[in-house]
């Protein structure tokens, strides 16, 4: 099939758009859909597509001075990292660990997970019992800070006080 603006070349590019509430449909050749502004999606590749997504994303990529710091591991730097939007490896949450906790906390809210437990747990049931007073007590202290926020500084009291009392058995 011809382009259907040039009417030379084999159209390669099959558009479709509303405008004004109108349905419109172009098979279009290369040069053509890039002249009207249609690129392929699929002439980069994912890096350069993501690229730059945590600049964007946050405005400034992570600071100078630990682009020269690589992983042990898998040898990614801070670059890489703000570059990708992406670690390289586990280790990579250590090495850059005070860079990327703020991010995480922007993107996620927290920086600690409150998920589910596993039904048959691997870790003694007295160690369950303190990972579920500490997996609550995040939750309290996340319901504290939306109180906060709210002005209820009466609930807010109650919720510190059941942090206070179960930061004491905890210690105990």
């Amino acid at each position: 099939m011809k382009c259907q603006k040039c009417k030379k070349n084999n159209a390669t590019t099959h558009v479709k758009r509303v405008v004004n509430g109108e349905y419109e449909e172009y098979m279009l050749c290369a040069d053509c859909a890039h002249d009207m502004g249609f690129q392929n999606m699929f002439d980069t590749s994912m890096p350069d597509m993501f690229g730059g997504l945590m600049k964007s994303f946050f405005g400034t990529a992570l600071p100078a001075r630990s682009q020269a710091t690589r992983c042990p591991v898998c040898q990614s730097t801070a670059g890489d990292i703000s570059n990708t939007g992406k670690v390289g490896c586990a280790k990579c949450y250590e090495v850059f660990f005070s860079h990327l906790m703020p991010y995480i906390k922007r993107i996620h809210g927290n920086t600690v997970h409150c998920g589910k437990s596993p039904e048959s747990p691997a870790i003694p049931e007295k160690s369950q019992t303190e990972a579920n007073k500490e997996s609550e007590i995040a939750n309290l202290k996340s319901e504290l800070e939306k109180a906060v926020q709210e002005q209820n500084f009466e609930y807010a009291a109650e919720l510190r006080d059941k942090i206070k009392e179960l930061e004491g058995t905890n210690n105990e």
